[in-house]
């Protein structure tokens, strides 16, 4: 049998799965997924886990089942392109004729002194679990920090205010404003949305220690109990040790078919490739569908005609009642709009529908 192996069941791999999963396999080939959970966990939503507000299992969506599908869960530790192998923590290596890789991201704390050691992830289930009792642990009136003020970073600070009215929140960014990348219409009403309710935000921060009740910037000592890392990703570990082509954040530079040109059996989709957009689950999705269009070309022995990517827009929430949209390039939309499209995003991502 021919195998097709999967690194990772994310928004990327799921898209890959379930698009080929639509259409009758080749006879002599089979599917492995490989994922450290038994279940997707909806990472966009990791924040209101760690924040409190929403329980863990209905972050959970159950993988396919189908006869040509083989579930394999366990640690990748190591791909070798050239002997076409996977190495697993404890298991004995996968082989395969094409490989999707979607192993996702880690934190990248670009050196600061005690970030990787006093700092709390939203990286995966388990760390934003970890990240829920931690801030759930801090006392009344208590510090809580949340370093990056990217879309990450704005979610869990909004969501955590509404959840803990008590604490002292504020973000620290490196930028020169939160969500810089956005229009200024949308950042304002954001900027706006933290001053109502009380969230400190301090731009152009330059972070020189983080302890483990403390932060040193800019010559100030600031208290956290709790500090939460949203400040910057970089590719699974697997992935950075590959000797491939990769970009300046240390993601693999792909050719049209989101192939790596020297091994054009192997495919990167998600926070490890190297696109035009930031990583994001919308993009990572698009992405796993073009892949699996691509698949089902060399299944067919034909030639795959896929477009440019493009997104649709963000989605952004402020807790659970209001929130922001960029739709394109330029149209922004604020409020309960919004954040009742999150709502349905979501709904159709825990039933399947995208």
């Amino acid at each position: 049998m021919k195998k097709l192996v999967i690194l990772g069941g994310g928004y990327g791999g799921m898209a890959i799965v379930r698009q080929l999963l639509e259409k009758d396999l080749p006879p002599d080939t089979v599917i492995y997924l490989v994922d450290r959970m038994p279940y997707q966990g909806l990472k966009t939503e990791y924040y209101a886990l760690a924040a409190g507000s929403a329980a863990e299992h209905r972050l959970h969506v159950a993988f396919p089942v189908h006869p040509h599908l083989i579930l394999f869960f366990g640690e990748v530790t190591e791909i070798s392109l050239k002997e076409r192998l996977v190495y697993l923590q404890d298991q004995d290596p996968i082989s395969y004729d094409w490989l999707v890789i979607g192993l996702g991201c880690v934190d990248q704390y670009y050196g600061i002194p005690g970030a990787a050691e006093f700092t709390h992830s939203l990286q995966t289930l388990g760390a934003a679990r970890r990240t829920y009792v931690a801030l759930q642990e801090v006392r009344p009136y208590g510090h809580v920090t949340i370093i990056g003020g990217g879309l990450s970073g704005i979610e869990t600070a909004s969501e955590l205010r509404e959840c803990r009215p008590d604490l002292h929140i504020r973000i620290l960014d490196r930028g020169g404003g939160i969500l810089a990348a956005f229009p200024e219409k949308l950042r304002l009403f954001v900027h706006e949305w933290f001053l109502e309710h009380d969230v400190e935000i301090r731009s152009q921060v330059e972070l020189e220690e983080i302890r483990e009740t403390e932060i040193l910037e800019g010559g100030k000592t600031l208290r956290s109990e709790a500090t939460v890392w949203t400040g910057g990703i970089q590719p699974a570990h697997p992935v950075q040790a590959l000797e491939v082509n990769k970009d300046e954040t240390g993601r693999i530079r792909l050719d049209s078919y989101h192939r790596i040109p020297q091994f054009p059996e192997v495919f990167v989709v998600g926070d490890c490739a190297s696109l035009v957009f930031s990583p994001s689950a919308q993009a990572a999705i698009i992405q796993g569908k073009q892949i699996a269009t691509v698949i089902r070309a060399v299944w067919d022995g034909v030639t795959p005609a896929i477009s440019p990517l493009r997104l649709r827009g963000t989605l952004g929430s402020l807790g659970k009642k209001s929130g922001f949209a960029l739709m394109g390039d330029s149209t922004v939309v604020v409020g309960k709009v919004p954040r009742t499209l999150k709502s349905g995003v979501l709904w159709k991502s825990r039933h399947h529908f995208g």
